[in-house]
């Protein structure tokens, strides 16, 4: 687990913003929304911005969080999907 004092700064619950960069593909998106809902459940409509030579995708999704543990699962299981470089 990471090493995190979100806990310091943070009251949970509350909305926690993740930004997901990767390389550029149709399905990123789609899979940074199934990562939250297997640990958040709801409806996400994340969004998402390519950069300027169309080579990376950045997608940003707002999660309702419960504690730093999930803050942290999250960047953890974020980071894993296939193609990803940054979870910021």
């Amino acid at each position: 687990m990471l090493n995190t004092e979100f806990d310091k700064y943070l009251e949970f619950p509350t909305d926690f913003p993740f930004k997901v960069v990767g390389d550029a593909s149709d399905t990123l998106a789609e899979k940074v929304v199934l990562v939250a809902q297997r640990h958040a459940p709801g409806d996400y409509t994340p969004s998402t911005k390519a950069s300027s030579k169309g080579s990376y995708l950045s997608v940003t999704i707002r999660v309702i969080v419960e504690s730093k543990e999930h803050i942290e699962t999250l960047y953890t299981e974020f980071a894993a999907i296939e193609g990803v470089r940054r979870v910021l």
